[in-house]
């Protein structure tokens, strides 16, 4: 993977401590719309750090696949990806 390790690193840590207060306001009972809004923030992160993971492997597999003249079998890897994407 030659993405930015760092900047991925940093959404999934920010994702990891966000999902432990989450499992903390459940716990306390906390308001369910404040609850939803930190679901709703992790998601966010989450689909920050794909779209890096993603482009990171557009940028470097994809483009070799194809200047190898096999980049059919990626692009439907990435198709697949893409309709799990759309499907959540």
């Amino acid at each position: 993977m030659q993405a930015d390790k760092k900047k991925i690193l940093r959404y999934l840590k920010t994702t990891k401590g966000q999902i432990e207060g989450i499992i903390k306001m459940v716990e306390q009972e906390r308001y369910c719309v404040d609850i939803s809004t930190q679901v709703l923030a992790v998601q966010a992160l989450l689909k920050k750090a794909n779209n890096e993971v993603l482009r990171s492997h557009i940028n470097s597999c994809v483009k070799e696949a194809f200047i190898e003249g096999n980049g059919d079998e990626k692009v439907e890897e990435l198709m697949n990806i893409f309709d799990k994407y759309y499907k959540i």
